[in-house]
This record gives C-alpha cells, structure tokens and sequence, in this order.
C-alpha cells in the first residue's frame, strides 16, 4: 500500500478532525494500542476522511478472531476500497509466532490481501512471520540502529512502518516526565521487554525509564526535532513513520500538534 512517508496517530476523541489532517497531507492516520476497543472504530475514520489509508496497530487476535478479523475487512473494502491496512499482533500464547502462522492461515483463506494486513513484529523470527506471511512489519519504539536491522531482516519487498513516540515539548524534564506516561506500562510487556533489551539497554534502564533509555525512544522538543528525528528513521531504512503525539495539559496535541508538524514533515 502507499502509506506515504509519514502518518499520524488520531485517538478516538480526534476523529473530528481527520478530514482536516487529511488536508494537512498526512497519507496515513492510525488508531493505537488501546484505543481501538472496537472495530468500528476503524470504520468511523474511514467515514471521516475520503482519501487516507487508516491502520490499525494493533488488532489483538486475542480479542479479534482472524474470521472476525476477515469479514470486517471484507465489509471496509466494499465501503472504502483500497483505505484500511489491517495491522495485527501477536497472541499471548505458549506460542506465539505458531499462533501467528495459523491467524494468517485463515486470512489467506478469507482472502485478505498479504500486502493489506502487517504484523507488529519486533524480534528476528517474528520479522521473518512479517517477511514470509504479511505486508511488512510495524514495530515502534526503535532507534535507528535496530531499525536497520529490521530493514536487512525483512528484505527490500515488505514494507517496515516504524512507530514514532513524539512530545512537543522543549523542556527536557517535562518531555520525558510526558513520554514516561505511556512507557510505563508498554516497558511491562513482555514483547516490548525484549524488544528494549535486544537494542542494547540494560536492565536497570528498562525497569527505571532512565533518560537515555527516554531520550533514545521517544523524539522530543519542537517541530524540526521531530522531523529530525522522523528522518533518522526512514534514513536507518524506515519506509514510513507513523508518528503518536503525547502531550499533557500544557503540550499541543491532537490537531493542534498536527499542524505544527505537517510543515516540518513536508507531508502538504
């Protein structure tokens, strides 16, 4: 699919909006993690824009079914041909990546597209699932030496969608006070767990959210410093970068946050 090089993550409460990102030149608008508590959320931004490619990131299979998973594609294709990319995770299973190979089994015979569904793949053997079985791959929280990696890991033909954590916040303290909100609870999963330790940070790091741990993950200050950052990644071998503003009371976010970027992404 032709994700463009940046893409934007809209919560829920932002849907409003996304016509308007739409025009600012963000290609691709993504729903994260936990607020994608239902399906149709994914529906309801289709509705709302008329050209962007909406991705989920993620779906859990162990909430959605592959079938579930299936029919719901096929409903969004007859509505908005071409727009939804379907982005999966693995299962908490003894398993996982078997679990994985079986999910994709019953995509294939459902007739999901490979090159419309990607995996939030972070390690070697779950690359090659990517590689061998979908689209591409979706990790975040990388820097660009492991993004690398991941580029050789998957080839030249799958697409690697990177996950950008962002605060516009000049303050070093306050951004990584902001960025430790979310860290916090993705650094107790086990896949990201590994993920951190794989790229080279020690334990004390992961479970202290320590600043060079914040400061290598998560891009922070104004504009230009995301848009630095963004390039980093697509320079280390990123095809796109799909960026999640965090911001508290004081920090722009949403549109606002959009319309500062969008000019120092070039994505107009």
């Amino acid at each position: 699919m032709q994700l463009g090089r940046f893409g934007l993550t809209v919560d829920p409460g932002g849907f409003a909006s996304a016509a308007e990102l739409e025009q600012l030149g963000f290609t691709t608008l993504w729903i994260v993690g936990g607020q994608l508590d239902r399906l149709d959320r994914l529906t309801t931004l289709l509705d709302a824009t008329e050209r962007a490619v909406v991705g989920s990131a993620i779906i859990p299979p162990d909430v959605y079914d592959a079938a579930t998973v299936s029919a719901f594609y096929h409903r969004s294709e007859s509505a908005a041909p071409g727009r939804l990319l379907v982005g999966v995770g693995s299962p908490h299973s003894a398993r996982p990546l078997a679990a994985v190979r079986r999910y994709a089994d019953q995509l294939d015979a459902d007739e999901v597209p490979i090159e419309r569904r990607m995996l939030a793949a972070f390690g070697p053997h779950a690359l090659d699932v990517a590689r061998d079985r979908f689209g591409g791959a979706m990790p975040a929280l990388l820097t660009p030496e492991y993004v690398t990696f991941a580029r050789d890991r998957l080839g030249p033909d799958r697409i690697l969608a990177v996950g950008l954590y962002a605060v516009l916040e000049r303050d070093a303290g306050a951004a990584r006070a902001t960025a430790r909100g979310p860290l916090e609870f993705l650094s107790t999963l086990p896949a990201y767990v590994k993920s951190l330790r794989r790229q080279g940070f020690i334990e004390s790091s992961v479970t202290g959210l320590s600043d060079d741990l914040v400061d290598a993950l998560v891009a922070t200050g104004g504009p230009d410093d995301i848009a630095a950052r963004a390039h980093l990644l697509l320079a280390a071998g990123a095809d796109h970068v799909h960026v999640t503003v965090l911001h508290d009371a004081h920090q722009p976010g949403g549109l606002d946050a959009a319309r500062l970027l969008a000019p120092a992404l070039a994505v107009g």
